[in-house]
């Protein structure tokens, strides 16, 4: 395993993390959440993701049982604050408040005494950036959190982020969690610019875009017991089954069918190594998903992929 620099910071994850996002606390729980774990650990990877809204607070308390056991050291754990955690006023953002009783609540149920990255979900409007910057700072003062990043914050917001740290003397960020597959690729025009400026991974979600790169909607087709088979996610990924998106993934499939990779692998291949990327975020609802997604890091990745990924799903696309 060639592990990476999370960032410009010292501490090194595995190219792919396991994430928690739709599976842990819903799909995956008790024994079933300990064997991705230990598989997920056992092949090297050593960086876990989850969040706090994660089915409100379950891929928490699921993940914090699936690691019983193994040593801290031998994992970095990422989670993150913004989202609402409840229905009072300030159940949610990343007022000084929210942030140290989110990271509190997420402490006990991880079942841990620090996080390795704690993230902003979001970016708050609503919220000074000074307050937040402090409020991050003041949790690495007391080794509650040793690292902080952002997810989803344009160019634009980590300038700001970044500005304002300098200015008080704070800790920048280290890492941006953002959306980035191949039919998105939105965040190469200024968004990943601005963490390689500011030395910030790129730790990527989505990577598979819903399971879009995959193929199992081919044709348009959902299939029962897909998410995109419910009319919430129908609406959120519609724009992938219109015709000319339709096309593309078709052109796709075709190219992934004269390689050594399955469609998925093809799709994770390409974003490890694209420039500024340190981490992907890889989910499974089963151990054959998982070992599927954790193969590609034995295979080679061959350049002119590159040109032919290009002339299908072009950079300015989106």
């Amino acid at each position: 395993m060639e592990y990476r620099r999370l960032g410009r910071a010292g501490v090194k994850v595995s190219p792919l993390a396991l994430g928690t996002w739709l599976n842990f606390g819903r799909t995956i729980d008790g024994d079933a959440a300990a064997r991705h774990v230990r598989m997920a650990l056992d092949r090297g990877i050593n960086f876990i993701d989850t969040a706090d809204v994660y089915g409100l607070g379950a891929a928490e308390t699921t993940l914090g049982l699936a690691l019983d056991g193994i040593p801290r050291k031998d994992y970095v754990l990422a989670t993150k604050c913004y989202f609402p955690t409840g229905d009072g006023p300030n159940d949610r953002g990343l007022s000084r408040k929210h942030i140290f009783e989110s990271c509190h609540a997420s402490l006990s149920r991880l079942r841990t005494d620090c996080i390795d990255l704690y993230q902003c979900h979001r970016f708050d409007e609503e919220t000074p950036v000074e307050e937040t910057v402090r409020a991050m700072g003041d949790l690495l003062s007391q080794g509650k959190i040793h690292y902080w990043g952002v997810s989803m914050w344009t160019a634009t917001q980590i300038e700001e982020g970044v500005a304002v740290a300098n200015a008080m003397g704070a800790p920048t960020p280290v890492t941006n969690q953002p959306c980035y597959n191949l039919l998105d690729r939105e965040i190469e025009a200024e968004i990943l610019p601005a963490c390689e400026k500011f030395g910030m991974g790129t730790l990527p979600y989505s990577p598979l875009d819903q399971g879009m790169l995959t193929g199992k909607y081919a044709g348009g087709q959902t299939g029962n017991g897909s998410r995109a088979a419910t009319p919430q996610w129908k609406a959120m990924m519609g724009r992938y089954f219109a015709d000319d998106a339709q096309a593309r993934v078709d052109r796709y499939l075709a190219v992934a069918k004269e390689t050594a990779f399955s469609p998925a692998q093809l799709a994770l291949a390409w974003l490890l190594h694209r420039r500024g990327v340190t981490s992907l975020l890889v989910g499974a609802r089963t151990t054959e998903q998982l070992e599927e997604n954790l193969a590609v890091l034995d295979i080679a990745w061959d350049p002119e992929l590159d040109k032919a990924l290009d002339s299908i799903f072009p950079a300015n696309a989106n």
